[in-house]
C-alpha cells in the first residue's frame, strides 16, 4: 500500500462509524458498509482516482494531501 493510501485510511479511521476500509490490492482499497462496496480508492503515481457509484474523481496528490481527501471523503459519507 502506498504511503499516500495508508495516511488517507488512517485519517478516514474513526471518522465514518459504519464503514471497513478493506485492501484489494498493493495500490487500492475499498470503503464498504452493509457488506456493500461504497467506494474503490486507487493511487495511480500522481493521482488519486476515487470511484463512487461507477463515476471516477481524480484527485492530484500534489496539490490534494490526503487530510483534504479525508475531508471529502468524510463529508461525503455522512451526507448518506
Amino acid at each position: 500500500m502506498s504511503s499516500y493510501l495508508s495516511e488517507l485510511k488512517t485519517k478516514l479511521v474513526g471518522k465514518l462509524p459504519g464503514y471497513r476500509f478493506l485492501d484489494k490490492g498493493p495500490n487500492v482499497f475499498a470503503i464498504v458498509k452493509d457488506s456493500e462496496e461504497k467506494a474503490l480508492v486507487r493511487d495511480h503515481g500522481d493521482y488519486i482516482v476515487v470511484r463512487i457509484r461507477g463515476k471516477e474523481y481524480k484527485y492530484d496528490k500534489w496539490y490534494t494531501k490526503p487530510e483534504h481527501l479525508a475531508t471529502v471523503l468524510v463529508n461525503y459519507f455522512s451526507q448518506k
